[in-house]
């Protein structure tokens, strides 16, 4: 199959997916939550309740309406006493919309609706299922581009170790199409962490992003005065937001408080965002060597750095 024939049948997917969510909420009801007004109607109202103000340039901007639309709403929405106008204070060409109190009124009830048919449709899953929905509809907009950039960085939580393993293989795969022996040897790093976990020596952040594990990187102990980094990974929907250079500032910095003076990592030429990352941290290359590993010929480097 062809990368445009490929590309179509994702898009399949995506339209698919489309339509089976429109059925969900109900939006190709000619009147959503049963009332006089459409989808798009009801959308304009809700900007209008929770961001008082607004101009029609801005309704048109926010919702990527057509601006001949979006007049004949708001004239309607006029007519029937729901928004009033005022002049602008920084453009007397443009008029600031504001709902009544009778549009207030009419709102209400349609956000409460709304409130509660999403209510019903989270109701007929389980608690884990509604947390693993949530989940994907952020990541959804996280690739989209909608999420904003914040993190936070945490201690490991039970699962989060298994999640490691399963998405540096999967991301390593799809990037450099390394084979299962990438994921027996994560998996050989990870258990043995886990089993001789010293917490004066050793250390493992994980970084999460709208509730969901986006990177992670381990300190283990190679000896007395040298400090180990381990499995960075930063996946590819958070990257740009600063979390490898973040992730890799705190290995250094546990590793000075517990008296390293010395911290080296192994990794591969191919991976040059990550090798970027830690010459910009003031790591060396000190030694390479090829290797055949994970189903490819790859070229080993050793990197190194005093604390």
């Amino acid at each position: 199959m062809s990368a445009e024939q490929d590309l179509n049948e994702r898009a399949g997917t995506v339209r698919s997916f489309n339509r089976f969510y429109t059925r969900q909420i109900g939006v190709l009801h000619e009147h959503l939550l049963e009332s006089q007004f459409s989808l798009t109607e009801v959308r304009i109202l809700y900007e209008l309740a929770h961001r008082p103000m607004l101009t029609s340039a801005d309704i048109c901007r926010e919702l990527g309406l057509n601006a001949g639309y979006v007049s004949r709403v708001l004239k309607g929405f006029e007519k029937q006493g729901l928004i009033t106008k005022t002049p602008s204070p920084s453009d007397r060409r443009a008029a600031q919309l504001q709902l009544t109190d009778q549009g207030l009124a009419t709102f209400r009830p349609l956000d409460e609706a709304s409130q509660r048919e999403v209510v019903g449709m989270l109701k007929q899953l389980t608690e884990p299922e509604q947390h693993q929905l949530i989940e994907a509809m952020n990541r959804i907009r996280r690739l989209l581009g909608e999420a904003g950039s914040s993190y936070l960085l945490r201690d490991p939580q039970p699962g989060d170790m298994g999640w490691i393993v399963h998405r540096q293989a999967v991301l390593y795969a799809q990037e450099y199409g390394w084979n299962e022996e990438y994921e027996a040897l994560i998996a050989e790093i990870v258990a043995k962490y886990l089993r001789n976990f010293d917490p004066r020596w050793e250390r493992c952040w994980i970084a999460e992003k709208d509730g969901v594990v986006v990177g992670s990187v381990f300190v283990v102990r190679e000896d007395d005065a040298t400090a180990k980094l381990r499995l960075l990974y930063v996946d590819p929907s958070a990257r740009g937001h600063g979390i490898g250079s973040r992730l890799v500032d705190e290995c250094l910095r546990f590793a000075r408080q517990v008296g390293y003076r010395k911290m080296m990592l192994w990794t591969n030429s191919v991976l040059t965002d990550a090798r970027r990352l830690y010459e910009k941290a003031g790591f060396e290359l000190v030694e390479e060597e090829p290797h055949h590993s994970f189903g490819k010929d790859l070229v080993g480097q050793v990197w190194s750095r005093e604390l």
